[in-house]
């Protein structure tokens, strides 16, 4: 099957849409959002919500609109004007959908996540338990990180990375990120006037690797984040596609099967059910470290055991998310440790045989269990 083929194909059976909708798109790179463009957004989404699908938006925008509501010039001057700027603005940006839909007929309703959310499983469920009931609705629901309360250890960082996680929380079937630019070109088009768009992307590392890195003056994420959104989108089986949200019809365009923009391929093979949760987990507390034979066998299906564990890092406990790295190498896995770092310190590099000599007790003999590994 040819790639445009493909990628009709897909679009034809999307039901649930994930939109992503960066500062850049909404305030051109001022420091004023451009309500028209959502306004025409709006419109696009509300035509295919007509047509019996559903959308969830994942927007930026609230520093940029409370920076013009407190009179703050330039960008804001560290963390605690930035959260006053998005205390500030996110009403004024749900108000700005919230008029830009009712044309169309459209209820939205504001949800605010931090990296807590997700990372622990109850809120987690709860989330996607929200977000189904909305969309039950028939409303539309409007995230964005919570940005007047997240610090280090509880933001998603970038909300390219916040609509992936979304499109694998609400099991989407489609993830689209809006940027100012026509898509992932070969090499900076900024720079290289000979770039060309690469219209599709099979394989992540071969196609990704001349990638632009340049940054939004108003956002956090670039390019990069972008490809990095796309390829944990791919891990949930949802496809991907990033375009130019300043083209006008640009949603409505895509979803008729126009090839606009770049369109990523998901795996074959998808994570399901706790595994979505592990890979939204984004507070791993420690770092288990394997031999290249323990890292063959991970991919060959198999569980973490002690003998394959060279070393570890961190202080972790029962339960906790750790990564996983080949010594040496980056990182290639998470999951679920089923030992402390004390007693995993004490059996590593041992046979499943001799964890019981070495701990008087044997309750588990995986370090991580294959059902609760996730690969990067």
């Amino acid at each position: 099957m040819s790639d445009m083929d493909l990628r009709r194909k897909t679009l034809a059976g999307v039901k649930r849409v994930v939109v992503k909708i960066g500062s850049g798109v909404l305030t051109h790179h001022s420091e004023i959002i451009d309500l028209a463009v959502i306004e025409a957004i709006a419109s696009d989404i509300s035509t295919f919500v007509d047509d019996g699908g559903e959308a969830i938006i994942v927007t930026s925008g609230a520093v940029a609109a409370g920076q013009k509501k407190l009179g703050i010039k330039g960008r804001p001057n560290g963390i605690p004007e930035k959260q006053a700027a998005a205390a500030a603005g996110q009403s004024t940006l749900v108000r700005y959908y919230e008029n830009a839909f009712e044309k169309g007929g459209k209820r939205v309703a504001q949800i605010l996540l931090t990296g807590d959310a997700l990372s622990n499983r109850k809120r987690y469920l709860n989330a996607r338990n929200t977000i189904f009931t909305l969309l039950d609705y028939g409303a539309i629901p409007i995230i964005n990180e919570n940005d007047s309360v997240s610090v280090d250890e509880i933001k998603f960082g970038d909300n390219d990375n916040l609509s992936a996680m979304v499109a694998g929380l609400a099991d989407a079937d489609l993830l689209i990120i809006l940027t100012d630019t026509e898509g992932l070109f070969d090499m900076d088009p900024r720079r290289f006037p000979e770039a060309r768009l690469i219209q599709t992307v099979r394989d992540f590392y071969a196609q990704t690797k001349g990638a632009s890195r340049g940054s939004s003056e108003t956002g956090t994420g670039g390019m990069i984040t972008k490809i990095e959104a796309a390829r944990k989108a791919a891990t949930f089986g949802v496809p991907t596609i990033i375009a130019n949200g300043e083209r006008k019809g640009v949603i409505h365009n895509i979803m008729k099967g126009e090839e606009l923009g770049t369109f990523f391929i998901p795996n074959d093979e998808h994570i399901k059910g706790k595994k979505k949760w592990i890979a939204c987990n984004l507070n791993p507390t420690g770092a288990v470290f394997v031999d290249s034979g323990a890292k063959a066998a991970l991919k060959r299906g198999n569980s973490l055991l002690p003998s394959g564990v060279t070393r570890i890092s961190g202080n972790f406990s029962f339960g906790d998310l750790v990564e996983i790295f080949e010594e040496g190498k980056e990182r290639f896995a998470c999951g679920l440790v089923q030992f402390d770092s004390g007693d995993l310190e004490k059996i590593r590099g041992l046979n499943t045989s001799e964890i019981e000599k070495a701990l008087g007790k044997k309750e588990y003999e995986e370090v991580v269990h294959r059902d609760d590994m996730v690969f990067s």
